[in-house]
């Protein structure tokens, strides 16, 4: 059970980086979108966090359903922005920020908001 609370959490944490690096990828870009990497990460750091969260407590973890609850109501936020706007030719300045900034308080949330395994 561990190896694969491991993995899983490796999963999530990629699903992050993807996400995270799509957006900082259009920076410089005039015109800013929703790519792949970023409806990819989003998806599979969502995801992952879910099967996470199942295989915690399915085991003898001590789970922070607090920390959880933050996680998934930022997590459903960031996919469902994401995937609202994929097809559209160029999203908003203020969406594309914000969709960094809440990719970054997620993880400063799972990095920050102290537990055992969660």
């Amino acid at each position: 059970m561990e190896t694969l609370r491991l993995v899983l959490l490796f999963i999530h944490i990629l699903g992050f980086a993807a996400l995270i690096g799509g957006l900082l990828s259009q920076m410089g870009a005039v015109d800013k979108v929703v790519n792949g990497p970023m409806r990819d990460g989003a998806g599979t750091a969502f995801l992952a966090g879910l099967a996470l969260v199942g295989v915690l407590e399915a085991g003898d973890g001590d789970v922070n359903h607090a920390k959880i609850g933050v996680k998934l109501v930022i997590g459903l936020v960031i996919l469902g922005l994401v995937m609202a706007n994929l097809r559209k030719p160029r999203i908003p300045d203020g969406l594309f920020y914000g969709l960094l900034a809440l990719s970054v308080v997620n993880v400063a949330v799972a990095v920050f908001w102290s537990s055992a395994h969660v």
